[in-house]
């Protein structure tokens, strides 16, 4: 299916997300490391002989170990997700350079797509009356447009915005060829880096003649409420709020406990769809997550009862029974309301301004 066939396809997301709050799935790396996989797995025969380590190379696995990305899939989709995520967070020429493997990105990506593709459409043809959507997975990169990886040149970029743009629109390009539903700009830890990824979309489905729905989801770094550039939630809103995306959000961080706050601000500003995942909790001593699937939906379900989300999922630590826990917790909850929002200027830096124009009131004498 060419990205012109999908608009049906996203009109039906868009009625399904104006009937009941959507489900995402949870942690591909979490379900990965449950699979004690080790340097040949990653290898497997065709990169055997590669000349780097290979293990934690999670993109990796969708052309040397695919049938256990079809197993996160499936696990996933078993729990009640309604949109599945790609394998493909990585999936960048700037990111696979850690590996020496820039030449497979785009593959990467077409395989991670398909390999989604074929899962979410089983389970459609299981259940027509519940259809599954594909997102394709964008992550932040390894290397920040932003903040300078030498603390005595602050000036100094390892990337430029174009080689950044560059290595993103070819990651689109090969998840639209794989057949993904949605443009998934995720885990967004410096906003530059998400506006190289933006303008790649955009660049993509101009030159392809059709969009498809782009989620967008930010991800903040400390207890202010900041991305690692620096920007507050409403901010990074003003930063992208031009892309009208399907859905804004934030996912990862510090598990939904200490996320509610910044949650319920992105949901009063955003004049779109809400979408949040947060981590299942905070990390313990040895790096794990030990919030249980009923404390992870018990809050969400206090989330989807104050009407802040339209879609809701998980991130570090979450696992098919999470999942499941949430889809029941908010099954009867109807989707947040989109508010609607005055056309005044809004801009950002690391803050946003707000500028309304005030109509002067005659004064009688």
């Amino acid at each position: 299916m060419t990205i012109a066939e999908k608009t049906d396809v996203a009109d039906q997301l868009a009625l399904l997300a104006d009937e009941r709050i959507l489900i995402m799935d949870g942690a591909m790396g979490t379900m990965i490391q449950k699979e004690g996989l080790v340097e040949a797995d990653y290898r497997g025969d065709r990169f055997a002989d590669w000349h780097k380590d290979l293990r934690g190379n999670n993109d990796l696995l969708v052309l040397t170990k695919p049938e256990v990305i079809t197993g996160v899939h499936e696990a996933f989709l078993a729990a009640g997700a309604d949109i599945i995520e790609t394998d493909t967070f990585n999936a960048t020429r700037v990111s696979m350079a850690d590996y020496d493997m820039q030449e497979y990105a785009r593959e990467m990506n077409v395989e991670g797509a398909r390999l989604a593709r074929r899962a979410a459409d089983a389970w459609t043809r299981k259940n027509p009356e519940k259809p599954r959507f594909v997102a394709g997975s964008i992550g932040p990169m390894n290397q920040s447009l932003s903040v300078s990886p030498d603390v005595d040149n602050p000036g100094y970029r390892s990337v430029t915005f174009d080689e950044v743009m560059a290595s993103y629109k070819e990651q689109v390009e090969g998840l639209i060829e794989g057949g993904v539903d949605i443009i998934l700009i995720e885990t967004i830890f410096d906003t530059l880096n998400a506006k190289a990824a933006i303008f790649a979309t955009e660049e993509v489905f101009e030159e392809q003649g059709a969009r498809l729905p782009v989620f967008m989801s930010c991800t903040i770094t400390d207890m202010s409420g900041r991305n690692l550039s620096g920007q507050t939630i409403e901010a990074f809103w003003h930063s992208v709020a031009h892309v009208k995306p399907f859905a804004v959000g934030l996912n990862c961080a510090f598990g939904a406990e200490l996320l509610r706050p910044h949650a319920v601000t992105i949901s009063a500003i955003a004049d779109t769809r809400v979408c949040v995942y947060p981590n299942a909790g905070l990390p313990n001593e040895m790096g794990e997550y030990d919030e249980t699937p009923e404390v992870t939906a018990g809050l969400l379900k206090g989330w989807a009862d104050e009407g802040i989300l339209n879609i809701v999922g998980g991130c570090c630590g979450t696992t098919p029974d999470h999942i499941r826990a949430i889809a029941e917790a908010v099954a009867d909850n109807k989707p947040r309301q989109i508010p609607h929002t005055e056309p005044v200027m809004r801009l950002s830096g690391i803050d946003p301004v707000n500028i309304a124009v005030v109509t002067p009131v005659e004064l009688s004498s």
